[in-house]
């Protein structure tokens, strides 16, 4: 007479392709990361300058280079330079959405200082109430 064993169901949970996953997105987002940052290539000037404080929204960031072109980073092209106009309708929106974002100015440091009060103006004609400037700590090492 054959006597035939039940097996019992196992009840463990196999982890191991779940920690494969997560380490393969681990190396995803370490590789992406650095290409994520995007911005324009402006040297700040240097100042002692208290940093906003983390609870705020992220700011809008209106930049002007060297060459005195504008950029903005809210939107697709955020590395092309955008028409005094546009950057001011965009501004506009941003602000009717959420009306409580700050918005700083990255001015370079070598551009004309005209520049900087020509988009601060821009930013004013936009509805802007307040406008801060962004600069680089003095002790900062590029």
């Amino acid at each position: 007479m054959f006597v035939r064993k039940r097996r019992r169901p196992v009840s463990e949970i196999n982890v191991v392709p779940y920690i494969d996953v997560m380490l393969v997105l681990l190396i995803i987002f370490m590789v992406t990361a650095p290409l994520v940052t995007q911005g324009v290539k402006v040297d700040l000037p240097k100042a002692d300058a208290q940093p906003l404080a983390e609870e705020t929204k992220p700011p809008i960031i209106a930049s002007v280079n060297a060459s005195g072109e504008y950029f903005l980073n809210v939107g697709e092209s955020q590395d092309s330079p955008l028409d005094p106009v546009d950057l001011a309708t965009i501004v506009a929106a941003q602000l009717k959405l959420e009306p409580t974002t700050p918005v700083v100015v990255k001015g370079d440091g070598t551009v004309p200082y005209n520049n900087v009060v020509q988009l601060m103006v821009l930013l004013q004609r936009a509805g802007v109430p307040s406008v801060g400037l962004m600069t680089d700590s003095p002790e900062e090492k590029k």
